[in-house]
């Protein structure tokens, strides 16, 4: 049995964070995991490198075999959450065979879906402050080809065709802000069925532009 002056000297190590199960994702996607879990419990600012790779069950310094830094880890959630809608809108634009309607009703459920289909509210990542700098260009560049893609369908319906310019600025604005501030809405009623949240939000987003 160990003295009590032995308990005394020993050094105690600082906690480990919990280990994720393995989970059979390669140390990037493990990281990212990680990060999206961190960032949106804890919070972007009060979550070190230190404690992202010990969550994914690496040491501090292998995770940077994998990524430069958090500013990394944040940039690519967030264009996660953008890049499967993107190539959504870019088959739909190019459907015409499809009404113009019903293709941006499409896009609009399944934005939602994705915004509100994951484990994490990785939607409120876009208020943090340091999504502003220009490292995080490239997530930017990716949310205006979406925006776009956008404003191109609702030009294309019946009600939107008939809008100048300016209302039709107006209208795209209403809409993707509508589509993003979504997870604000479904956070406050989580049990909802995400598809049914999606259709609704897809009926209400084409109420807004005239359809």
């Amino acid at each position: 049995m160990a003295t009590a002056g032995a308990q005394r000297g020993r050094r105690v190590g600082r906690p480990r964070a919990a280990q994720r199960p393995d989970s059979g994702l390669e140390p990037r996607a493990e990281l990212l995991a990680a990060a999206a879990e961190l960032f949106t419990t804890l919070g972007y600012g009060a979550t070190s490198t230190r404690a992202v790779a010990e969550r994914a069950g690496m040491r501090q310094a292998s995770m940077y075999h994998y990524v430069s830094g958090k500013e990394e880890l944040l940039a690519r959630l967030l264009e996660s959450t953008v890049a499967p809608s993107l190539a959504v809108a870019r088959e739909l634009l190019a459907d015409t065979s499809v009404p113009a309607e019903d293709r941006l009703w499409e896009l609009c459920r399944g934005d939602v879906d994705v915004l509100c289909g994951g484990p994490h509210n990785l939607g409120g990542l876009y208020l943090l402050p340091e999504v502003r700098a220009e490292r995080f260009a490239g997530f930017h560049a990716v949310r205006a080809e979406l925006k776009d893609a956008y404003r191109q369908l609702i030009a294309a319906t019946a009600a939107g065709g008939a809008l100048a310019e300016d209302a039709l600025d107006l209208r795209t604005d209403l809409v993707f802000g509508l589509i993003e501030g979504v997870i604000l809405v479904h956070r406050s009623d989580p049990e909802r069925p995400v598809s049914v949240f999606a259709e609704a939000t897809a009926d209400a987003a084409l109420r807004i532009v005239g359809v």
